[in-house]
This record gives structure tokens, sequence and C-alpha cells, in this order.
């Protein structure tokens, strides 16, 4: 009962996300995490002026870590939220 609840609940949570240079992706290590002081407060776009590397980062969801670099996840938050497998944000009829 506690792991069912546990999932149901998650569903509400935000998905584990990491901050990371979008440059700097290595096929073999993925994208270089930064620090998320590199991503903003609203993390993703950089709307103009000319204010240094206040912005050099973008989110990254749901990705896996190892040494420094994420791998295997998305930039999309709605798509990092859909992979949670229970139907959190839309539909879900999976039929490959």
């Amino acid at each position: 009962m506690g792991v069912l609840a546990t999932a149901l609940t998650s569903c509400g949570s935000e998905p584990d996300k990491r901050c990371v240079d979008p440059n700097s992706y290595d096929v073999s290590r993925g994208y270089k995490v930064v620090d998320s002081k590199a991503c903003g407060k609203g993390g993703g776009s950089s709307s103009g002026g000319s204010g240094g590397s206040s912005s050099s980062g973008r989110w990254y969801y749901d990705g896996n870590k190892s040494g420094g670099f994420s791998d295997r996840g998305t930039f999309s938050k709605s798509q990092a939220v859909d992979r949670g497998g229970f139907g959190c944000s839309g539909s879900g009829s999976g039929g490959g």
C-alpha cells in the first residue's frame, strides 16, 4: 500500500532536474552539469540584454547523473512528468 500511495502522490511533484550546459553534449557521457545559478530563476530562455553568462544553462529533467554529466533525460518538463508512468499529465494509452 505504501508504494502505491507514494507513486500516486509523486504525480504532482516536480520532476528531477539538473542545470546543464546545452552546448556540452558528449556522446558517451551526456551533458555537463553546471551550477544551478547558470539556469537562472526561470531557467531556460534568455530574453536579451548583455548580461554576461547569467543564463548559459538549461534545466534538464529526469536525466541520469554520472561523474558530473547527465544523460537520457529531456529539456521538456512536460515530457518528464509524462514519463512517470501513471498518466500524470495526460492520457496514457501507449501501444508502441
